[in-house]
């Protein structure tokens, strides 16, 4: 058996760098060695209180440093962490706490009234971190409240983290369940140091002195691989953001001298909205996006507006997350998600040939298919879909792309939102790239609608820049469309929106979209 745990990420770094600071949470900085501390503390808590290695430990909690605190501690406890989203109602997190079959769900004392409510749904125990609010009765639980905190006061922390095998399980991520009940993706010990360690060794320019902002929800993929455990394997600092808005990152930016941005496009929309009209912004010397497809207009104009190189790449809760990224051994090509990280194959194969892969060539389009190291170890309790999605040792992603004789990789859409308007296949990515570029547009989504003539009609949603006079109208914003795209493919409806709904990890949410305009008059 090959040992092989992720809480070495933290361990090693508070040896190497047991002084510098590991993470900003407003006016709290905590080293690298407090963190560590603190995380074989809270191991000895857990253990108390009966978690053993391999046991499943729940955790609901924000970006402040409570987070990797206990993500640290099970861990180090030999435990598998099920992140649990925020925003999540009561039965839906039960669903997951159930699914998972956790044996104790650690609460921030933030959600306490959610992660109360579904612990007891689910039938589990409950711990607290952090600080518990003040006692409100119709939310309350009944029983006293556990803080961990207090249960490790009189307890010696563990000495070192519990030995796992590389390929046990370390995380279990659920899908957002956007075709059914969400899916919890297991992901081994040797899945996540590895994405981390390419991230940072190989895949992007980081830097043991880098500041990095952490903005993304530390319960996703993204934030938790790229930026908490990225940031802790290169022995780099954490400005935790408990709640993004783009003016509210700025300030903080300017004030930490944060250096390394890691987001989703909806957050450098907002970052170019809230930099209008400021003299000074922050000196970013490496952005990272991913989660979704970043519009070239919006990469143009944050890469004019904050003199930096936007390096966007892409993956998925299943592929721990990083599969693919602009780097700069290979250089950066607008518009693409770069090519593979090293040890992991990225190739395009038959979409329509489920049961085996047949690859296609260069420039074909056709289903993106990943195998490495990144590649997760199956759904939980799910073989059969399992087996679906891991064909020949291939992991069938669902979306739909391109690689050139270069080898970059272009991402057209997922399957599920193409368009099929009359017979012809429209693909949304492609109008969204046209209509982010007219001046007068901040945001765009582009999504089918029932229509008894062509079977879908192509709709884009769509968010006037507030700082443009005139706004456009539907008929203005056709018209763009019709000029630069092909007949079956610019859109006849338009709808305009104060904003875009988004999911927790800022993405934007096409399936309420739909349900929205379904239902609207």
């Amino acid at each position: 058996m090959t040992s092989l745990s992720l809480a070495a990420v933290l361990a090693e770094s508070a040896r190497r760098h047991p002084t510098k600071v590991a993470v900003v949470d407003g006016e709290t900085r905590v080293t690298y060695a407090e963190l560590w501390r603190t995380a074989r503390s809270w191991a000895a808590g857990l253990r108390e209180l009966g978690v053993r290695p391999g046991d499943t430990v729940a955790l609901l909690a924000p970006n402040v440093v409570d987070f990797p605190r206990a993500y640290y501690a099970a861990l180090a406890a030999g435990a598998v962490v099920v992140p649990v989203h925020l925003l999540l109602t009561a039965d839906e997190a039960a669903y997951v706490l159930r699914d998972s079959r956790a044996d104790l769900l650690v609460c921030h004392g933030s959600q306490l009234a959610m992660g109360a409510a579904a612990a007891e749904r689910a039938g589990i125990p409950l711990v607290t971190v952090g600080a518990v609010p003040p006692p409100v009765p119709a939310q309350r639980p009944a029983t006293p409240v556990r803080r961990l905190e207090d249960l490790c006061a009189g307890l010696a922390p563990v000495p070192s983290y519990a030995s796992r095998a590389a390929e046990d399980p370390a995380v279990v991520l659920y899908t957002s369940g956007t075709t059914g009940e969400p899916k919890g993706a297991v992901l081994s010990h040797l899945n996540l140091v590895m994405n981390a360690m390419v991230n940072v060794f190989d895949a992007n320019d980081a830097r043991t002195t880098d500041v990095v902002l952490g903005c993304l929800p530390l319960f996703h993929t993204f934030g938790q691989t790229v930026a908490m455990n990225g940031t802790f394997r290169i022995g780099g600092t954490l400005v935790l953001l408990a709640r993004f808005t783009g003016p509210a990152a700025l300030e903080l930016m300017a004030r930490e001298r944060v250096d390394v941005f890691h987001g989703v496009p909806t957050m450098y929309i907002a970052l170019l909205e809230a930099a209008a009209g400021r003299t000074e912004l922050p000196r970013l010397r490496l952005c990272v996006s991913g989660g979704a497809s970043l519009p070239v207009a919006v990469l143009e104009r944050f890469n004019t507006a904050f003199d930096t190189t936007i390096f966007e790449g892409y993956g998925l809760s299943e592929t721990s997350p990083t599969a693919t990224t602009n780097q700069p051994a290979y250089g950066t090509r607008a518009g693409t998600v770069g090519h593979p990280i090293w040890g992991v194959e990225v190739e395009i194969a038959r979409p329509e040939v489920p049961e085996r892969i047949e690859l296609l060539g260069a420039g074909e389009l056709g289903e993106i298919v990943i195998r490495g190291h990144n590649v997760f170890t199956g759904y939980l309790g799910r073989p059969e879909a399992t087996a679906e999605a891991v064909v020949d040792g291939w992991f069938r992603t669902g979306d739909l792309g391109t690689r050139d004789a270069d080898g970059f990789v272009t991402i057209v859409d997922r399957t599920k939102d193409v368009v099929i308007r009359g017979g012809f296949n429209v693909y949304p990515r492609e109008v969204e790239e046209v209509l982010a570029r007219h001046p007068a547009v901040a945001q765009v989504a582009v999504i089918g609608v029932p229509d008894p003539v062509h079977g879908e009609e192509i709709c884009a949603v769509v968010v006037p820049d507030p700082a443009v006079d005139p706004r456009p109208d539907a008929e203005e914003l056709v018209g763009w469309a019709r000029e630069r795209l092909g007949r079956h493919k610019y859109p006849r409806l338009i709808r305009f929106a104060a904003e875009l709904p988004l999911g927790p990890s800022h993405k934007v949410l096409k399936r309420e979209l739909r349900r929205t305009i379904a239902e609207a008059p």
